[in-house]
């Protein structure tokens, strides 16, 4: 049988680690043993043998944290021995390596899968707390790998001077950079009704880098985690004025 279908672009890449990109798509993750944290749904593949366990991904402090919270992401854990392939909507996949040095926060949508070295947590963003009655992120600290996605091909942005992001399009950042809300120069009557990244940025200051997609995530439903609904927060800003 013949197809470019397969050339070497297509076939199963030579492992290069446990946890790396089998393409700009698609995670690859070589248990041997060990056990993956991921987004549940997002196997598309494995080979070995390989549970998953959708009851142990997080405690019921973090389910609680999720449900009131609308943020976060519904897990699964991996165990066992072999390779799974994750994917989601084919979106890209990036993995970060976190060495301890700086934690890192990230829109619960964009969580892929990642080593359960890490710790992760709900929190609330720094300094938008008060704006729409609190907004939340997931935060990992710790050392380990963990793969996010972007809709499209993002810009990663040296925080060195104040800088702004459309709320809708922001994917992650440094955790120990500043957060705030910054209505964008708008007049307070123009912002009534408009739930877009005109109306209100969020504001970046201090030393880091902001992850910024080229694509706005739907507006966040009340009750929905980031997981199950797209996980926007301009749509949440925007109902200030509504």
């Amino acid at each position: 049988m013949r197809s470019d279908l397969f050339s070497p672009e297509y076939l199963e890449a030579t492992a290069t680690g446990n946890f790396a990109l089998q393409n700009s798509k698609m995670l690859r993750v070589n248990l041997n043993g060990g056990a993956v944290m991921a987004r549940q749904g997002s196997m598309v593949a494995y080979q070995g043998q390989v549970t998953f366990d959708y009851q142990s991904a997080g405690g019921i402090g973090k389910m609680l944290k999720k449900a009131v919270t609308g943020e976060g992401v519904d897990l699964m854990r991996c165990t066992g021995q072999g390779d799974i392939f994750f994917a989601d909507l084919a979106s890209d996949v990036h993995v970060i390596e976190l060495d301890g040095s700086d934690g890192f926060s990230v829109n619960g949508a964009s969580v892929l899968a990642f080593e359960p070295t890490l710790q992760w947590d709900i929190k609330m963003i720094g300094g938008v707390g008060m704006v729409s009655g609190g907004l939340f992120n997931t935060y990992f600290t710790g050392t380990g790998k963990l793969a996010i996605t972007t809709k499209g091909t993002p810009v990663v942005l040296t925080v060195d001077a104040p800088t702004y992001v459309d709320t809708d399009a922001v994917v992650a950042w440094s955790a120990s950079l500043q957060t705030s809300i910054h209505s964008g120069g708008f007049k307070p009557m123009a912002l009534l009704g408009r739930g877009s990244g005109e109306a209100y940025q969020m504001a970046f200051s201090g030393q880091g880098f902001v992850v910024v997609q080229p694509s706005e995530n739907p507006p966040r439903v009340a009750g929905q985690g980031g997981g199950s609904s797209g996980g926007g927060m301009g749509g949440m800003l925007g109902r200030l004025g509504g």
